[in-house]
Parts: C-alpha cells; structure tokens; sequence
C-alpha cells in the first residue's frame, strides 16, 4: 500500500494482535508482519524496515527491553510504540530511555493509539527531513515530565493534559480564558465535553499527587512550592508546564 505507515506488532497473545489488525484504518496504516517473541521480532524488523513497531515489553527468547537494546546497538531507525500491562514506573523510564517514543498502558483505545502512531511517525518524519522538529522536541518533554511526577499514560487526563500545555505553549494568553476557551477546544478535538475535559485533567493531576511524587514534582519545577497537602489547580499546572518548557527553549 504506498504511502501507508509500516506497521510490525509483537505480542505473546495472538487475540491481541488479532484485535488490534481488525481496527486498523487501512486508508492510513498497513502491518506488514507479526511476531509472538521479541528473536522472531528483530528478524522482521530487519526485513521490512518498519516505520513503527508496536510491542508487549513481556515477550519470549527477548523480551521487549532486549528487542530495543539489539535496535540501538545495529543503530535501526524505526519508531517503538509500547503496548504493555507493565505499569510500574521503572519500566516506563527504561523504556522511554531506550528510545521509546510512546508507552500505553493495555487496554488502551484503539482510536487513541492509531492517533498517538501517527504523531510518533510525523514527529520523526519531521527530524528525518531536517525540517523543524519542535513538535516532536515538545511531545518527548511533556511524556518526561509526566512520567516524573507520576502521571500514567493509559488515564484519559493525560491526552486532556498534554494538550492543554500544547496549546498554553502556542498561546499563553488561553490560560486565562481555561472554561471558555481551553476546555472547549479540547473537548471538541477528542468530540467529548468541556467538564469531562475538566474532571480527567484534574483526576491526572490528583493521580500524581497521591502517588507521592511530591519531591520528584519540585525538582521538575526547581522550587520547592508544593506539600503533599497542596495540590495546584489544573490552570496552575498547566501554566507551571508550560512556562518551563518556553523558558527551556524545549519548543
């Protein structure tokens, strides 16, 4: 299929992969082959030079951390997309440092996911070409800073989240206009409402805060203005967010 995004998945449970092939939007994404242990995997990626590679971190002969080791080692330009039970946040940063470009947590939307690869292939499409590639800077700081302060990628707040900062990021001025403005231009790209964008922002910060992450929170923010008696309100966040970014120059 020309043009169409190469996908591989590897999954120990057939059903799985199964389930994920029959939601594919073929007009956009094609997989090019499957694989049930990380071996058989590596051979594939090999062969069909995918443009993404979906995998369980849980796999036989080579797991999904040994999958990505051998890909950094033989310098392999492909995109990891982790799909993955494995919550626990050491798992989550071992494999962001690998070189994962997104860690989904099962079960995950199907939807999300289709849109969270096309974003992934897009961003390096982008630094591939040369072209300017802070959206893909942007995307990778945001997935740090949430898996720092402890806010999981398989919530619905964290889509909510991430967006809220993108677009505080491209106009400050939007935090001061959170329930008329933020809210509803978020609520109608995910076609939901503006106080279910509200609630799930708020659920992922709170997520964060009764993980007790307080310490690692500061350090994001380089000041010590949080207890964990103090939560900020989603506006402070998001503003906190991205204020760091711009002044890091991360966009």
């Amino acid at each position: 299929m020309k043009n169409a995004i190469k996908i591989i998945m590897a999954d120990e449970d057939k059903n799985a992969i199964q389930a994920f092939k029959n939601k594919i939007p073929s007009e956009k994404f094609e997989m090019v082959a499957e694989a049930s242990d990380g071996a058989t995997l590596f051979e594939l990626i090999k062969e069909h030079n995918p443009d993404v590679v979906i995998m369980d971190l849980v796999l036989p002969q080579l797991d999904g951390f040994a999958v990505m080791e051998k890909i950094n080692k033989e310098n392999i330009k492909t995109n990891i997309v982790v799909h993955t039970g494995l919550s626990l946040n050491g798992f989550v940063n071992k494999a962001i440092n690998l070189g994962a470009k997104y860690y989904a947590i099962k079960p995950f939307n199907a939807e999300l996911l289709f849109e969270r690869i096309d974003e992934v292939v897009t961003a390096g499409a982008m630094q591939v070409n040369g072209a300017i590639n802070n959206m893909g800077k942007m995307e990778e700081k945001i997935t740090n800073i949430f898996i720092t302060v402890g806010i999981p990628a398989h919530i619905k707040g964290y889509q909510f989240l991430r967006e809220a900062i993108k677009l505080a990021i491209a106009n400050p001025e939007i935090i001061n206009s959170i329930t008329k403005k933020l809210y509803p231009t978020i609520a109608d790209k995910y076609s939901t409402s503006a106080s279910k964008v509200e609630r799930a922002i708020r659920h992922a910060i709170e997520v964060a805060w009764n993980r007790g992450k307080i310490e690692n929170i500061n350090n994001v923010f380089g000041l010590k203005i949080y207890s964990s008696n103090e939560k900020p309100t989603n506006g402070e966040f998001i503003a906190l967010v991205a204020d760091k970014m711009l002044i890091e120059g991360a966009v």
